[in-house]
């Protein structure tokens, strides 16, 4: 397996996962990896609702840490373990994220949307009243609008959650038609010395990852170097899908290397 760390997992410390830490890192060791990393959710201000009770995406920071670090020295001689964080970003949440970030020293952040304007594209009413492209630049525009405002992240998750779950998830995006909005995005990451990470979850045997192909290739040809590679595993059966072909879609999008992180530096991979 050409490449042997996973920088996108959550547990049952993520209000989405039922299972153990322990567990994912068994599996981690079983499938060979040398490091995972765990990211569990942290999102602010996430809309309350019979599906989603308040704090659902909250994390007790001081708990995930206790367990991560027994188990990091219980596993020591099998696998690297990494404290990391996903943190959902919005503008108006800046200044709280920022404090959440420099309470505990990280080895990496995610930042990603799973919000747009309050609301979450996993959930049909988020498109209600629009068309696809205008779902689509709202969403875009979102996403420039938080990297303006915070910074402290390492690499910025899914670019493309909403094409995940949309309504057009089974068409062929069009990078070209949100070029003018997703190139200000890589722009200012790269600027900004950010990365972007190959999320493996929804990648079976094509190039349906996220973000898409044309977005990762976009991102190298602009100058982009940091790219992690990450499952989004929250189930043990999960952890490292895809992984041959993600490597595969480095390669043809011109990276050499993939990225990890520990304590907030950048190490590369030859793939």
């Amino acid at each position: 397996m050409p490449i042997t760390s996973d920088f996108h997992l959550h547990s049952s410390f993520s209000g989405d996962s039922d299972t153990p830490m322990e567990e994912m890192i068994i599996q981690g060791i079983n499938l060979g990896l040398t490091g995972m990393c765990f990211t569990e959710h942290q999102d602010f201000d996430y809309p309350i609702s019979e599906n989603e009770p308040a704090g659902k995406f909250e994390v007790n920071p001081d708990s995930y840490l206790y367990d991560l670090l027994k188990y990091k020295e219980k596993y020591a001689d099998k696998i690297n373990v990494l404290f990391g964080i996903e943190l959902g970003l919005q503008p108006h949440i800046a200044k709280k994220n920022s404090a959440f970030a420099k309470a505990h020293e990280y080895d990496f952040i995610i930042a990603s949307s799973h919000l747009c304007n309050g609301m979450d594209p996993f959930y049909p009413d988020f498109f209600e009243g629009k068309t696809l492209e205008e779902a689509y630049r709202e969403y875009y525009v979102s996403v420039l609008d938080n990297i303006k405002v915070f910074s402290n992240f390492d690499v910025y998750g899914h670019l493309d959650y909403i094409f995940r779950y949309g309504p057009g998830r089974n068409g062929t995006f069009s990078y070209e038609q949100y070029q003018d909005i997703l190139d200000k995005i890589l722009e200012k990451l790269i600027s900004d010395e950010k990365g972007i990470e190959l999320n493996t979850k929804t990648l079976e045997g094509t190039y349906e990852n996220t973000p898409c192909f044309a977005i990762i290739r976009r991102y190298r040809e602009l100058g982009g170097e940091i790219i992690t590679v990450g499952s989004d595993a929250h189930t043990p059966e999960k952890i490292a899908a895809n992984y041959d072909t993600a490597a595969s879609i480095l390669k043809d999008c011109g990276f050499k290397y993939y990225t990890t992180f520990e304590k907030r530096s950048a190490e590369f991979h030859k793939i």
